[in-house]
């Protein structure tokens, strides 16, 4: 059966913790009723994100259709840089979720697939005009706000579980006073002239 994957990530930006890419596969006959009223992840309230992940979930059990989030980590993005990391994420994916090469693949913003997949389109803001890639872009950012949730009890001082470590004034606030912690990315705070803890 010919397959449709949707590609899109979350956490570009943040100073910590991992970028996360999510991949999300249907069937060409896949029922368009499925996503109506589907957004991307950004316009949709935290109440709503969890809903559609959890419907995500559902058409998973019953094979309706599948998923799969890579979480790739800081040290990958500081060793590597995020593009390396993102597109790493990507493969993994695909790898996982046994993408077919002939398989037609849309992917959000500026991304690319690897060469092998020769049926791909990346469009720009396609994660609010292609549902695939608007359900892609929910799954990797429920996913890696879960995992920020986690950490923020490991790090309370950073209030990981509101900012999700992008650079919010709290944040910077934060770092200036206690300095970076393990899952920081180094190479973003180079600007901010913030030094890790020992």
């Amino acid at each position: 059966m010919q397959f449709i994957a949707g590609i899109d990530e979350a956490g570009r930006g943040p100073l910590a913790g991992p970028v996360s890419v999510g991949v999300v596969a249907i069937p060409s006959n896949f029922s368009k009723k499925f996503f109506k009223g589907i957004k991307d992840s950004k316009q949709l309230t935290l109440e709503e994100r969890e809903l559609w992940f959890s419907l995500a979930t559902g058409a998973r059990k019953r094979g309706e259709l599948d998923f799969h989030v890579a979480l790739v980590s800081e040290k990958m993005i500081d060793k590597r840089g995020i593009s390396f990391a993102i597109r790493l994420g990507i493969k993994r994916c695909l790898t996982k979720l046994r993408v077919k090469e002939d398989s037609q693949i849309f992917l959000d913003g500026s991304l690319k697939a690897p060469e092998n997949f020769k049926h791909q389109l990346t469009v720009i803001k396609g994660d609010e005009k292609i549902p695939v890639i608007s359900l892609a872009s929910i799954v990797a950012k429920v996913t890696r706000d879960r995992k920020m949730v986690k950490l923020s009890k490991k790090f309370p001082k950073y209030h990981f579980h509101t900012h999700k470590g992008y650079g919010t004034l709290a944040h910077r606030q934060a770092l200036a006073k206690y300095g970076s912690t393990g899952i920081h990315r180094l190479t973003f705070l180079k600007n901010l002239t913030v030094r890790a803890k020992v």
